[in-house]
């Protein structure tokens, strides 16, 4: 019983979202494995097919809990039950269960769409019957999102020598999406891009927040600048993509499709103060700060040297010099001598 006691308080010390989740990945996982082996057929009623997943809709959520391949299961029990561990311990129960089941859910629909367009455009069969979207990819990006609004600053370091900043992470697992993608793997790797896309929507707009500071005041999502869409992309595209993201969000919030937000953000102690999220605002407001100290940098980095230094060493005052009397003439030796004389005079009267 000893043995097994360490085991069990592990397993119970587990929220019980990452719990059922990570238990249900692992038992689809070996179900379809199982299927495979023995029969060599599709499974269609387990992972998602676009010409299929109509007869079979729960696909669209239940393909994210079954991995083809061993290599893949052993990946994904080891990074995804961990991440999703510290989100349910930061955001609750219900806020966890809800992510989850939008960014697994949300970029199946967008594939299944896409595929039936690709077929719809080049007539071919393949993209309805030779795709199998399966995988957690999606809910992995989704969790990288997520890490990003909360600790971007944050240094990891991944196979012992390649460091990089949280913030980093996603757009590099994108770009790797976008290159497997055009290479012809597109599917699960489109996942990537549809799960990227979506946390962020649902993390910038739909997420419910309700701060102790703000007295039970329920906010949705996170409308600080350092989450902005532009925030994820170079600053030469900045420009386009404000004015197409100002547009698009007129046009939803006129047709009711964001919910409001009361004026505080996650700097001004909006976000959820569950534990855990002290750490949180903490690398928030370091990363404010980090971002205020580059711009006064690069605007003082365009004066004009001489009045920088000009200002940082302000000018001793000179030590005060008499200056020569103007029109001052020294007298000449006969003009002394006609003085004593007088003077002597004066005093013998």
């Amino acid at each position: 019983m000893a043995i097994l006691s360490t085991p069990l308080q592990y397993i119970n010390s587990v929220p019980p979202v990452t719990r059922f989740f990570t238990a249900a990945t692992l038992a689809s996982s070996t179900l379809y494995l199982w299927i495979r082996w023995t029969t060599n057929n599709p499974v269609p009623y387990l992972t998602m097919v676009p010409g299929t997943s109509l007869f079979f809709p729960w696909t669209l959520a239940t393909s994210a809990l079954v991995e083809i391949s061993v290599i893949e299961l052993i990946i994904s029990l080891l990074v995804i039950p961990a991440s999703l561990s510290y989100f349910e311990r930061l955001w609750g129960t219900v806020e966890t269960l809800k992510f989850i089941v939008v960014c697994v859910t949300g970029p199946n629909i967008i594939a299944l769409a896409f595929n039936w367009i690709e077929f719809a455009v080049i007539r071919s069969e393949f993209f309805l019957y030779g795709m199998e979207y399966h995988g957690q990819m999606a809910l992995f990006i989704s969790l990288l999102v997520a890490f990003t609004q909360v600790i971007p600053e944050h240094q990891v370091q991944i196979l012992g020598f390649i460091k990089a900043r949280v913030k980093r992470l996603p757009m590099a697992y994108l770009t790797f999406s976008t290159v497997m993608t055009m290479i012809g793997f597109q599917s699960p790797y489109i996942l990537i891009q549809f799960g990227w896309f979506v946390s962020w929507i649902y993390l910038r707009f739909y997420k419910r927040n309700v701060g102790d500071s703000l007295g039970g005041v329920v906010a949705y999502g996170d409308r600080s600048e350092t989450f902005a869409l532009t925030s994820w992309f170079p600053p030469f595209l900045h420009t386009p993509l404000s004015m197409l993201g100002n547009t698009v969000y007129k046009l939803a919030t006129r047709f009711h499709l964001v919910p409001t937000s009361v004026p505080h953000d996650v700097e001004s102690g909006g976000y959820s103060q569950v534990p855990g999220g002290a750490r949180a605002e903490a690398e928030r407001r370091r990363a404010l700060a980090l971002k205020a100290l580059d711009q006064r940098l690069a605007n003082s980095s365009g004066s004009p040297t001489q009045s920088g230094a000009s200002q940082a060493q302000p000018s001793r005052p000179s030590p005060a010099v008499p200056a020569p009397a103007q029109n001052e003439r020294k007298p000449s030796p006969v003009e002394m001598d006609v003085a004593d004389t007088s003077g002597s005079d004066d005093e013998r009267r």
